[in-house]
């Protein structure tokens, strides 16, 4: 056990240095982190910092947010993951936030807005954006784009179009040099997506019915919308559903008004953690710290874990379980990833909150969710299993078994072909084959080694010539999964996974040595409106890695190749 509240690992049999000179070290300075920023560590958004730009020029380091879309867009004009599908929300945003600062879009009502940067900038970068829209996304060739599970593509995809028209259709009373071919242009979105369910949406917005906690998270899709909605108020942390683009246009011209707002404050707040540029979800605190603590524990990392943290798990714990953070609904992911962690640290609490998520054939992440996700599905069986690992459970241990059953069940059936999983909150199937496989190997009963197998086998056969494994190109967030896979579901390894493990360890260890602002050349991969990287969840999952690494195989835990 973590010293928490019960007992400890015993120190590692040599000391090491607190930066970080073996994964011990760095893990306590982790967990340190972990409090002293207590909205958690996650990167920013080009999704969320362009609604910024657009709802928000009145906000500090307003240029900073312009420039950071100039500085990261592709050669090619899109913004974002190297996949059409994934860049195709982060283009969209960029691209509209840029023709708003063209047009002064509603620069009327907000006060005309003065930018320190040379129009001509802004008008090839739009234009670059624009060809990569039509041409890749929204044009003829649109109508094969994949796109990806992100929440409420099918709400910004519209709205963000819709907005680009508008700028368009502004293009022909104010003729722009570089921008002609576009302008009065209708941008329809891509194929597979219509206005049917944002205009239902904005209806249900505007009648003054109860709406989903959850659609607060995207309240920017609602137009003129989130300024006409007084009922709504900031949670404690100042935000509107946990999310920097819904609190700006929920501010909308309220902020000139009421520039003591907690919503403006929070805004204020978020956009110092990168000098400008924004997260998607801001805070994660409950979300971050559950699977920090639960992955340094689960590896063995011998770590201190104050009592704050554990309260801070248990706390927000109701009979819904929790949310990842104020502004957000509970849900079942953070619930079963707070409630691993804390059996993991000797503090166990009852799963019985994730039974308000369980269906007929298996467990949703939220309430009425679209789609399914095997990673909570896997965190749910993680949580329960622990639990009745601790002996807690009394009388309802046969209860519990049999949730467990079928939620390994339900993992068995959606397994590929191939051996590995997927997942709709992460572009990686490494993350996802990752949560199911380990978890199934823990707590999925003799019926799961099949599956296990086969996963062990997919990671073995996708290991990458230089000894990483990735989706896009090797990274050591999903070589930290791939080793914590081999490691974590079989007996002593052989010697393919040895040699596996020693030619990945490099790839870990600089991850961990390198400056932080170097994370940017790494993909974002979680999901979100945007992919985002919660910098705080991938160090813990390489410290695990290195660890299982360094007391396993005997490959050096330390920072050189």
């Amino acid at each position: 056990m973590a010293r928490s509240a019960v007992q400890s690992h015993e120190p590692a049999s040599h000391e090491a240095d607190p930066r970080g000179g073996e994964p011990a070290g760095a893990a306590r300075e982790l967990v340190g982190q972990l409090l002293a920023h207590p909205w958690g560590q996650v990167s920013p958004s080009v999704y969320e910092t362009g609604r910024l730009v657009t709802f928000a020029p009145w906000l500090s380091a307003h240029d900073r947010r312009v420039s950071y879309l100039l500085e990261t867009q592709r050669p090619d004009g899109r913004w974002g993951a190297p996949d059409d599908g994934y860049a195709l929300i982060p283009t969209l945003s960029a691209v509209e936030a840029i023709l708003s600062e063209l047009t002064d879009a509603g620069g009327e009502r907000r006060g005309r807005r003065a930018t320190s940067f040379h129009r001509h900038r802004l008008v090839r970068a739009a234009a670059l954006g624009l060809r990569a829209i039509t041409t890749r996304m929204c044009g003829p060739s649109g109508a094969a784009l994949e796109l990806p599970d992100l929440p409420a593509i099918e709400l910004t995809a519209p709205a963000l179009t819709e907005r680009i028209s508008a700028s368009l259709a502004r293009l022909s009373d104010r003729p722009e040099p570089g921008l002609a071919a576009w302008a009065g242009r209708e941008l329809g979105p891509p194929a597979g997506l219509d206005r049917t369910k944002l205009e239902f949406v904005r209806a249900l917005l505007g009648s003054g019915a109860e709406v989903p906690q959850k659609l607060m998270h995207a309240l920017e899709i609602a137009g003129d919308e989130p300024a006409r909605l007084p009922r709504l108020r900031p949670g404690p942390t100042g935000t509107i559903g946990a999310s920097p683009a819904a609190t700006a246009a929920w501010l909308g011209a309220r902020t000139a008004d009421d520039p003591s707002s907690p919503a403006r404050w929070y805004l204020e707040t978020v956009v110092t953690q990168h000098g400008g540029p924004v997260p998607c979800g801001f805070p994660l605190t409950v979300f971050e710290r559950g699977w920090v603590l639960a992955w340094l524990v689960r590896a063995g990392v011998p770590v201190d874990v104050p009592p704050r943290l554990v309260l801070s798990l248990t706390a927000p714990l109701g009979p819904a379980g929790t949310p990842a953070a104020d502004g957000l609904p509970a849900d079942a992911d953070t619930t079963a990833g707070a409630l691993y962690a804390l059996a993991l640290l000797g503090a166990p609490h009852r799963p019985d909150p994730l039974y308000a998520y369980e269906t007929g054939t298996h467990f949703c992440t939220w309430q009425g969710e679209d789609g399914a996700s095997t990673t909570t599905n896997a965190h749910v069986l993680e949580a329960f299993g622990q639990y009745l690992a601790t002996g807690s459970p009394g009388a309802d241990a046969p209860r519990y078994a049999a949730t467990m059953a079928k939620a390994a069940g339900w993992l068995r059936a959606l397994q590929r072909p191939d051996g590995s999983w997927s997942d709709r909150w992460h572009a990686s199937p490494h993350y996802a084959t990752a949560c199911c496989a380990i978890a199934l190997a823990r707590f999925g009963g003799t019926d799961s080694a099949t599956a296990v197998a086969a996963a062990r086998h997919w990671v073995l056969g996708t290991q990458r010539p230089d000894g990483s494994w990735g989706r896009w190109g090797g990274t050591a967030e999903e070589t930290a999964y791939a080793v914590q896979l081999l490691l974590l579901t079989g007996a002593a390894p052989g010697e393919d996974v040895e040699n596996a493990v020693r030619r990945a360890v490099p790839h870990l260890n600089r991850s961990l040595i390198r400056p932080d602002d170097e994370d940017a050349d790494e993909p974002a991969l979680w999901h979100d409106k945007d992919l985002y990287r919660p910098a705080a969840i991938i160090r813990a999952a390489v410290l695990a890695a290195l660890h299982l690494a360094g007391t396993k195989t005997g490959a050096s835990p330390l920072f050189r190749e």
